[in-house]
């Protein structure tokens, strides 16, 4: 089977973008494949979301029921646009350009080096209760049956 692919002349991209594309692909390059792949999850998530509309009220005609779900529609894709937005990343603390070499704290938020520690940018999380939820989670009690006398 993989000499089958070795001896197959390659072939354009079926979207005709110039690159080669591939048999795993559906005859699509990479990026081509990436973007459908895109768009498919974006479809199922429109879909996902006017399955999760509530159903309108019946006194209303159907064509500015139509209307009203298309705006309803349009406000729930502004407001995942506005999620993606992502701000540069810098420290919370001195606002320091920190880009890769950020330290992500359990508290969420990026710091630089010199505030990566949480005795440094006065953290909130409390490590104690995590470190007792993993203790009691990974050391589950256990409990012997008594014995009854005779």
């Amino acid at each position: 089977m993989a000499e089958e692919h070795r001896c197959q002349a390659p072939k354009l991209c079926a979207n005709n973008c110039g690159l080669l594309g591939s048999p795993s692909t559906r005859n699509l390059c990479s990026k081509c494949h990436r973007d459908l792949q895109l768009k498919q999850h974006q479809s199922s998530s429109a879909k996902l979301a006017v399955n999760q509309i509530p159903i309108l009220s019946s006194s209303l005609t159907s064509s500015s029921s139509s209307f009203q779900v298309k705006d309803e529609q349009t406000a729930e894709i502004k407001a995942a646009e506005m999620v993606v937005e992502v701000r540069p990343k810098r420290c919370l603390s001195c606002e320091k350009r920190v880009g890769l070499t950020g330290f992500k704290c359990r508290c969420g938020m990026v710091f630089c080096g010199i505030h990566r520690y949480p005795e440094e940018h006065g953290c909130n999380f409390d490590f104690k209760a995590v470190g007792k939820q993993q203790i009691a989670k990974a050391n589950p009690v256990v409990k012997a049956v008594k014995l009854q006398k005779t």
